[in-house]
Parts: C-alpha cells; sequence; structure tokens
C-alpha cells in the first residue's frame, strides 16, 4: 500500500471517475477503474485499481461497483430566500404581458419585496431551507444565495442572516451575495442614487464588518440601474474586498458585462443581449460567462446567448438554476443542464463542467471545488449510471446513490 493511501481516512474504489480536470483529458476527464481517498476532508488520492494493495489500510472502505463518481454539482445564481410566491405573474405572462408590463402595474420583484419584508427571519428561514433541500437532493454540495428581496438595510441583513444560517443547519456549502442593487424601493422610487448611497455607504460596510456576504452583484438593466451606478457600486464593494458579480445584457445590451471584465468580477449572469465585443472583453478577465436557461424558457424569450462566440473565446460558461418566484421558480440544476443543451446548444461534457468545474470559478473557488483534483474539497457523487451524458439527458431520474459532502457520506 503506498504511504498516500494509508494517509487517507476514507477510499472508494472500483469507481468510474468524471474528474473534470482538464490536466486528466478532454470532456469529462473519465478515469476508469480508479479509487478516490480522502484525508480531513480533501481528496488526498486519485489512484488507479490495478495494483493497489489494501492490505492494513485502517480507513474506511466504499466499494463502487463501477458506479460513477462526479464532483458534487453546484448552483452558481439562485435568489432562493424569499417570501410569497408569483403565481399571479405567471398568469399576467400567459396573457401576453411582458416582465417590465408586469413590475410597471406592481407585480416582479417589489411584489416579493412586500412579502419577504412582512416575514421575521425565523419565518423566512423555514420557506426557504425546502427549496435548498430539493437543489441538494439532485446532487447540489454548493448553492450561490443572493438577497435583493429586502431592499432595505435591516431587510437584506435579515436575508443574509437566514443564508447563512442555512449553511450552518444543512451539510451544504453557501456562498452569499448582497443584491441590494435589484431594483429601486419604493421609498427611493424615482432616486435611484439616493438608494444607492444607502446601500454603499451603510449596507455594503455592515455586511463587510459582519461577514454575511462573499460577494456583491447588480442587476444592471433599463428597468433597475445603470452602468454608471453599477461601477460606482463596485467601487464601493471593492474597497471592502467583497467579490464582485453582475446581471448583464439580460433583456437589452447595456455594456454590463465588459465593466464587469474590467473590475475583474467572478461572473457575468444572463447574456442573452451579449455582443462580441462584450465577449471579447470577458476573454482574459477571469470572469465567468453564467448563462441561467430556467428565466430563457419561462419568460419565453428568443434572443439566446452567444455560445458560439463564448466557445470562440474560451469564455468559461457557467449554468446556474436562478432558482427565484418570478422568471424562473425552477429548483433543478439537472433541469438546467438538460435546457443548456436543448435550448442553448451546450455539449453534456460542457454541460456537466457548468454545473462543476466552471460553476466553481463563477464563485471565485476554483481552487477548491469543481474537479475530482489532489488538494480539492471531497465534495462528491456517486451515480449509479451507465454514462456521464445520462446526467444532462435525463431529468428527474437517478438521484446520487451517495452524497458525500467534506468527504462524509451526507445525505439530503
Amino acid at each position: 500500500m503506498t504511504d498516500i493511501i494509508s494517509r487517507c481516512d476514507r477510499l472508494w474504489t472500483n469507481a468510474r471517475l468524471a474528474t473534470l480536470d482538464p490536466a486528466v483529458g478532454p470532456g469529462f476527464g473519465l478515469l476508469e477503474q480508479h479509487a478516490l481517498g480522502v484525508a480531513a476532508g480533501r481528496i488526498a488520492a486519485v489512484v488507479p485499481m490495478q495494483g493497489l494493495d489494501l492490505a492494513g489500510f485502517q480507513g474506511e472502505v466504499t466499494d463502487c461497483g463501477g458506479g460513477l463518481l462526479t464532483p458534487g454539482l453546484i448552483d452558481c445564481h439562485t435568489h432562493l430566500v424569499y417570501g410569497g410566491h408569483r403565481a399571479a405573474d405567471f398568469a399576467r405572462r400567459l396573457q401576453g404581458m411582458t416582465y417590465q408590463d408586469i413590475a410597471r402595474s406592481g407585480g416582479g420583484i417589489l411584489s416579493t419585496v412586500r412579502a419577504t419584508r412582512a416575514l421575521s427571519e425565523e419565518e423566512l428561514l423555514q420557506r426557504s431551507r425546502p427549496r435548498l433541500l430539493t437543489l441538494m437532493s439532485e446532487g447540489c454540495t454548493t448553492v450561490e444565495i443572493k438577497s435583493g428581496y429586502g431592499l432595505s438595510l435591516e431587510d437584506e441583513l435579515k436575508m443574509l442572516r437566514v443564508a447563512r444560517r442555512l449553511e450552518h443547519e444543512l451539510p451544504v456549502r453557501i456562498s452569499s451575495t448582497l443584491l441590494a442593487a435589484h431594483a429601486v424601493p419604493p421609498e427611493f422610487l424615482g432616486n435611484a442614487d439616493a438608494y444607492l448611497d444607502l446601500v454603499c455607504s451603510e449596507l455594503i460596510p455592515r455586511v463587510a464588518a459582519e461577514g454575511l456576504a462573499d460577494a456583491v452583484d447588480v442587476f444592471c438593466e433599463t428597468m433597475a440601474f445603470t452602468v454608471r451606478q453599477a461601477e460606482r457600486l463596485f467601487l464601493a464593494a471593492s474597497h471592502y474586498g467583497l467579490g464582485l458579480k453582475a446581471h448583464a445584457e439580460q433583456l437589452s445590451g447595456s455594456g454590463a458585462a465588459a465593466l464587469a471584465a474590467r473590475f475583474r468580477a467572478s461572473s457575468a449572469d444572463h447574456l442573452e443581449h451579449l455582443d462580441e465585443s462584450g465577449v471579447r472583453a470577458l476573454q482574459h478577465s477571469g470572469t465567468v460567462a453564467t448563462l441561467l436557461p430556467g428565466a430563457f424558457y419561462f419568460l419565453r424569450e428568443s434572443r439566446k446567448p452567444p455560445v458560439d462566440l463564448l466557445r470562440r473565446y474560451r469564455v468559461p460558461i457557467a449554468l446556474a438554476t436562478d432558482l427565484n418566484p418570478g422568471s424562473s421558480p425552477l429548483a433543478s440544476i439537472r433541469l438546467m443542464m438538460n435546457m443548456g443543451s436543448l435550448l442553448f446548444g451546450l455539449s453534456p461534457e460542457e454541460a456537466l463542467a457548468a454545473v462543476t468545474r466552471n460553476a466553481a470559478l463563477a464563485l471565485g473557488w476554483g481552487d477548491r471545488l469543481g474537479t475530482l483534483a489532489v488538494g480539492k474539497e471531497a465534495d462528491l457523487l456517486l451515480w449509479d449510471l451507465e454514462d456521464p451524458v445520462q446526467l444532462a439527458c435525463e431529468v428527474g431520474l437517478g438521484a446520487p446513490s451517495s452524497r458525500i459532502f467534506k468527504g462524509e457520506v451526507c445525505h439530503a
């Protein structure tokens, strides 16, 4: 038995590994007949079964029986902490109203703001937990959660505290994001700059001091905030060492993706109206293009993100659910893989990379998560599947047979 195996706490043997590690190979980075060892919650060994001698091994051994091991799935864009629902918006949309029309008529984001403000922190926690558990049951081991339905100092803090509490309660890794610049609250109607004063001078410093968020996001759109206002927000967030993200080019071309690239934001999300100049800006920035096919589908959009351009310029592509009550009430990362393939033209290999390796990059955690490589966090999934293509092909079938979080088997 090699020294490296003897130092492991646990070992998964007789597995097919979809490592998603480009150093291993293209596509899924498949390794047949391998073992994976874990020590202190991290991957410590990836070795072939041939010649592996476990005599004297003191740790726990799980025989995978030829099953498929993948990295844990990562949902890198959600709004799952909220109150109420938006069924009325859905009905209005079926009658022909647009997203913007619904917002102007009193629905949309501000209707969720009213419902979220009305809940106590404990009530909000109780309503949010089942949504997170649903994502976990499909194999998510890491989930990003945004605020943005409070739009006041105390209500935004309330949402972020709920996100942190969920992480403490459940075996899941949470990346929390301050999205106070989601919409202009009713109290500041017609005066978005005054609201940004509050966000930049009071909310961001408080969030940073209390460790409630890993990043700051902004909805840069004609119905929300301008590129100039987003730049101001980014400067304030950068001053306090917070990461940066942007809702960009969803409903119109604004130049927000280029702004995100200039600030080296971890991700620019949506991107249906991204043009080639915006793609070029992303090319060398390290900013991930996060595509949200659930919102594209649910809003019945017709303009697709420029996937071919993103490929040509080698911009990493992530996929996420955008789970929210209005434009993507869909709690299935596997469905997003399927939609990313069928609606946007991603290959099954690209779709799995988009919810593992590239989703980790979109959270700024690419050095910790997203591939089966020595030194990474041991967030793993064991699947009873013959082909990893099934992960994108099949929806609602074949939940992971084992969910491993930080090296421990922790089912949702």
